[in-house]
């Protein structure tokens, strides 16, 4: 139960009252006469053999309101889609499964590759970017939620509340964002959330001075959310990173192609834990080191476009004062554990801030060293611009995967 308070710059639903999930999906079932609603899951098959998944999967089975689920599957072979497809099977709605290693979307974006319009690694962000393009070629939906397959604590009713103010039609919001409390077997979770992005969205005003973009961001309750709904429209010139930075990035688009008063956040959830990442101090290219290293390139690609100038002095800088702010902000989610019965490891959490600070500035470095580096995915607007039958094509060879 939270409280009402309407913080920064986007409109926050509360979780006031309990709303029971059957009253919600009543509202959603006649929303649905006019507007269609649908849900991407990316995924790897590795997923598919936790048990998160498969309560994921009897939870929206009973959910009456999609007219499309689209699973977006990487690192799975034939017999691998073959048990995909027979697994996903139970769900009810009209459902596909894109086989990104599968031959003929492999065909496709390689093609792509060539010219520049596709991702050149795999990963969530280039999952979700052909998700995207292939929600826009089956046109079955014109509002679209996501969200992760590794939720442990799911239920249907975060699903009822993500896309509620998006699919309300006399609501005005095109984006929801979804927020939750991350605590999990009495410890407080969301290391990277609280520990980076937070303290250094602060570090970043105080060095650069004020910018909207930057007390946009702080709004947020939880901007790495992997929670969010949207209008389908929103998908066609969204810009988005390959990388862990995807939540940072589609947040900025947003901000970029919409007003504030389109854009909302919700609280999804009272529970929520999910598989979690390991810290990795030891390679830098993996778990919350390399979360941590996205998240801060991402960010200063952004404020680059805005016209931010940087200098290895200016990131010594920012270095200093996320240092400085982050500690301080630990002292107050200590606190805030103990009062709540919940343990915070004082010393492991000092070491992931140490270790964010040392790859905020690392990432900063690689920001410097290549100025023509291309971050961003091309939006499908661009790719269909190049190739106008590209969506049917994409929409073609998803149906024969799943058809064979």
């Amino acid at each position: 139960m939270s409280d009402f308070f309407q913080n920064g710059t986007v409109t926050t639903f509360h979780n006031l009252t309990d709303r029971p999930v059957e009253s919600l999906e009543e509202e959603l079932i006649k929303f649905s006469e006019t507007r269609n609603m649908g849900l991407i899951l990316p995924s790897l098959f590795s997923e598919l053999e936790m048990p998160a998944l498969k309560n994921i999967v009897e939870e929206l089975k009973k959910v009456p309101y999609l007219s499309e689920i689209v699973i977006g599957l990487d690192r799975a072979d034939k017999e691998q889609f073959e048990f995909a497809k027979k697994y996903f099977s139970e769900l009810p709605q009209e459902h596909r499964i894109i086989w990104n290693d599968g031959p003929r979307v492999t065909a496709i974006m390689d093609r792509l590759k060539e010219e520049g319009l596709a991702p050149t690694e795999p990963g969530k962000g280039t999952n979700v970017w052909g998700c995207y393009g292939y929600v826009l070629a089956s046109k079955r939906a014109k509002v679209v939620a996501l969200h992760d397959c590794d939720i442990v604590t799911y239920s249907r009713d975060l699903l009822a509340r993500l896309i509620y103010p998006v699919a309300h039609p006399n609501f005005n919001f095109t984006f929801a964002k979804g927020y939750y409390a991350r605590h999990a077997d009495g410890k407080l979770n969301g290391r990277v959330a609280r520990l980076m992005v937070t303290p250094i969205l602060r570090a970043l005003e105080t060095v650069l001075g004020p910018d909207e973009l930057l007390a946009y961001l702080d709004s947020f309750r939880y901007p790495l959310a992997g929670e969010f709904a949207m209008n389908v429209h929103a998908l066609q010139d969204m810009r988005i990173p390959a990388d862990w930075g995807l939540e940072i990035g589609i947040l900025a688009e947003m901000r970029r192609n919409y007003s504030n008063r389109r854009i909302c956040q919700v609280d999804i959830a009272d529970v929520y834990d999910h598989k979690h990442q390991d810290l990795s101090q030891e390679d830098h290219t993996k778990g919350l080191s390399r979360m941590s290293q996205d998240i801060a390139k991402s960010l200063f690609r952004k404020l680059s476009t805005r016209g931010h100038v940087f200098s290895r002095g200016t990131l010594r800088s920012i270095r200093s004062v996320y240092l400085r702010t982050a500690l301080d902000q630990l002292e107050s989610y200590s606190f805030d554990a103990q009062m709540n019965g919940l343990t915070v490891d004082i010393h492991a959490e000092e070491q992931a801030i140490e270790l964010f600070a040392q790859n905020i500035f690392e990432a900063g470095e690689v920001f410097l060293e290549n100025p023509n580096e291309r971050p961003f995915l091309p939006n499908w607007n661009r790719v269909t611009s190049a190739y106008p039958h590209i969506l049917a094509e994409l929409f073609e060879a998803v149906e024969l995967d799943n058809m064979e």
